[in-house]
């Protein structure tokens, strides 16, 4: 068995170093490059908009609401306030949501679901039982549901994706909700929901198989062999009941398990064939405890995307491991379903619902360089739009989430303003950018990682987006664009969020200590060549309109 595990890591690593190759040319074309920019002034980027990594998903920057702590009730969800409407979905909250844009929301967990009976949470309110959620030692009411939340979704435009319980539950189960929501009439499940008031199927097309299913901490946890063989019992009764669905498998909760990689290579084994993608979770901090990742040391701390750029590497590296394996013509995606920064309110009363309903849990309060670091994982999802095709910010409201609700309103913590631009500029297809110049800094065991880091969009009316962190604690830094096949039109819009202080925060008190800024110095271009600074701590999304017609770069080879 030992021998097999390290024959397999092997064969990962190889094929991860194949991988990280042709990825890593996007941001570097060579390692001698790195060393030689250290000495010199700017990041030297080239764009061709017929260059691309590949189209952007559409649900690449969705979202995730679980029934853990303020998430649901007092967060989308508070009949009785005058914020309320008649459902009980919060407006102000819905409106926001809705102008954001967020294209796919998970529910309804995370670890919760892995306790969770469906049945509990449909029909009359007043019939639904109060129950001990014991994954958050929480009271659950029940008065929000499965139906209650596809409502939402459409009132705010946004897609579900329905979270499945595999460790109670089984997949009789799980077959059975597809029933519910997706059957129109005519069979006991789908006869209960119009009994429930809803005629019409809801159509709910992405489903996750479990979640966490590795980790000790959840309800149900069991071997990879064991998971496998149930997630494709559950996929195989699924798609009795409807064809169409596009089903997510429980990859490894993170590369700290025991069992990464080697838990994704057994999962896949057993139901490859019966899923279309594969989970990645994982989240971020800047503690100073000794055995964190960072130690408290900023400057690593804004390098962290890398480390989630190397998870992909590896987890797609598995993937492609098993179908060679299984000779398999079916190529898997990568869904990350959940991301985000989290390390404040991770212990004591801050997990810990104590019999309550809707406790404060989790209420992470985010700073000036959690958003950086937010901006840069974005970055990184952009530039691995070619298997990563779902994406997940956990979560979306009042747990570690970038908007907060009271009673009287709503607070934009800064991590929403580098989420908003993604929502909003990302569109199209993810631009490779080719580094030749590219100035670094020393990491303690992740070697020399670029101050500027860059990603860029094109949409389908050619607009060009360009996401710029800099992850210089004190010195601005240049960046130029050289254009190879034609310049883009006006810069549009240029936001930047920065600030003197890494630590600051908003509150409902001061609610703008970090927000959104317009860029003093627009970009200027000249001769196929568009130059801009960005400030220290910073990051940064300008948007150029598409080219004029049969607009040319000049010749732009020669060193500027």
């Amino acid at each position: 068995m030992a021998s097999t595990r390290r024959v397999f890591l092997q064969q990962i690593s190889t094929a991860v170093a194949a991988y990280s190759s042709g990825v890593l040319s996007a941001t570097s074309l060579a390692a001698q490059a790195v060393k030689r920019a250290s000495t010199t002034s700017a990041t030297r980027l080239y764009a061709d908009t017929r260059r691309t990594i590949a189209p952007i998903d559409k649900y690449l920057f969705g979202s995730f609401l679980e029934h853990l702590g303020r998430a649901i009730y007092e967060g989308i969800y508070q009949p009785g306030s005058p914020l309320s409407d008649g459902r009980g979905f919060r407006r102000d909250v819905l409106e926001l949501v809705r102008q954001m844009g967020v294209p796919i929301v998970r529910y309804p967990g995370g670890n919760f679901v892995s306790g969770y009976n469906w049945l509990e949470g449909v029909g009359p309110v007043e019939n639904r039982p109060r129950q001990l959620d014991k994954a958050w030692d929480s009271i659950e009411t029940n008065q929000f549901g499965t139906n209650e939340f596809l409502a939402w979704c459409k009132a705010v435009g946004t897609e579900p994706l329905m979270g499945l319980n595999l460790g109670t539950g089984t997949p009789e189960e799980a077959a059975a909700l597809v029933e519910y929501c997706n059957v129109q009439q005519g069979t006991r499940w789908s006869d209960l929901r119009r009994r429930h008031g809803i005629n019409d199927p809801w159509n709910v097309e992405y489903w996750c198989l479990g979640n966490e299913m590795d980790g000790p901490w959840q309800i149900g946890h069991m071997l990879a062999k064991e998971y496998g063989l149930k997630a494709a019992d559950a996929a195989r009764q699924m798609r009795y009941v409807d064809k169409s669905l596009k089903l997510v498998a429980c990859g490894s909760s993170g590369p700290f398990m025991r069992t990464y990689l080697e838990w994704d290579r057994e999962v896949l084994e057993q139901c490859y064939e019966y899923v279309d993608g594969l989970s990645l979770h994982r989240y971020f901090g800047n503690d100073g405890e000794p055995r964190s990742e960072t130690g408290g040391d900023s400057s690593k701390y804004l390098a962290m995307n890398l480390s989630m750029e190397k998870q992909i590497a590896e987890t797609v590296a598995v993937c492609d491991y098993v179908q060679g394996r299984m000779r398999s013509r079916k190529r898997l995606w990568l869904s990350f379903d959940e991301w985000n920064v989290w390390y404040r309110a991770r212990q004591g009363a801050d997990v810990d619902g104590n019999r309550q309903v809707a406790p404060h849990l989790l209420e992470e309060k985010y700073n000036l360089e959690d958003a950086l670091l937010v901006g840069g994982l974005l970055n990184t999802l952009l530039r691995n739009s070619n298997r990563v095709k779902i994406a997940c910010l956990a979560q979306l409201i009042n747990v570690i989430a970038p908007v907060m609700t009271n009673d009287k309103g709503i607070l934009l913590q800064t991590t929403y303003y580098p989420y908003k631009w993604a929502l909003q500029y990302a569109r199209g297809a993810t631009l490779q950018l080719l580094s030749e110049a590219a100035p670094a800094y020393d990491v303690e065991g992740m070697g020399q990682v670029p101050y500027v880091d860059v990603a860029g969009a094109v949409s389908p009316a050619g607009e060009i987006a360009v996401f710029v962190l800099n992850r210089d604690l004190s010195q601005p830094r240049e960046v130029e664009l050289i254009w190879e096949d034609r310049v883009p039109g006006n810069v549009t819009m240029a936001s930047v969020l920065t600030g003197r202080a890494l630590k600051a925060i908003n509150t409902f008190d001061n609610p703008k200590a970090v927000v959104e800024q317009p860029v003093a110095a627009k970009p200027v271009t000249s001769n196929g060549r568009t130059r801009f600074e960005v400030p220290p701590r910073s990051y940064t999304v300008f948007q150029f309109a598409a080219p004029s017609a049969g607009a040319r770069t000049a010749p732009a080879t020669e060193e500027a």
